[in-house]
């Protein structure tokens, strides 16, 4: 059971980064507070505390479902893939925070390091030849080659 689980969220995942790169835009639910947020479940920081989770989509409707419970008062929001990217992965990882991708009402998601969030939007960039107007760093082969050496 515990596989198939993880088969559900990887494919999420996938379906994500492809989706994204379709459309140029990633949704997030927002509130005067902030943005929605989880812990994680697979992470801890160095105080055996979970690591913060920041919630994304690719579709609107999967978004606005979430719109529930502890996040009942959440708004849809929209960021540009180009902002998603630049701002917020690397702000997330330089936060110390992990990407929620495609978490479901019952809060079952992925969660993505945002390095390899960004690589593997990068790849996917790179892979359907998408055009992309980065204004941090000077191309996506800048932006990849940044974010491998920060990855270690």
């Amino acid at each position: 059971m515990e596989q198939q689980g993880s088969d559900i969220i990887t494919n999420r995942y996938q379906k994500f980064i492809k989706t994204v790169c379709e459309t140029d835009i990633v949704y997030a639910l927002q509130n005067h507070e902030g943005f929605a947020t989880s812990a994680s479940v697979q992470y801890d920081d160095e105080n055996d505390r979970p690591v913060g989770v920041l919630c994304f989509w690719a579709e609107s409707g999967r978004a606005k479902s979430c719109s529930i419970n502890h996040w009942a008062n959440y708004q849809l929001t929209e960021i540009s893939l180009t902002d998603f990217i630049e701002n917020w992965g690397v702000g997330m990882e330089n936060d110390g925070i992990l990407a929620g991708i495609e978490f479901d009402q019952n809060m079952f998601g992925y969660e993505a390091k945002p390095l390899d969030l960004i690589l593997d939007l990068v790849t996917e960039i790179k892979t359907t030849k998408k055009s992309i107007s980065l204004q941090k760093f000077d191309g996506i082969a800048d932006l990849e080659e940044q974010a491998k050496v920060a990855n270690g």
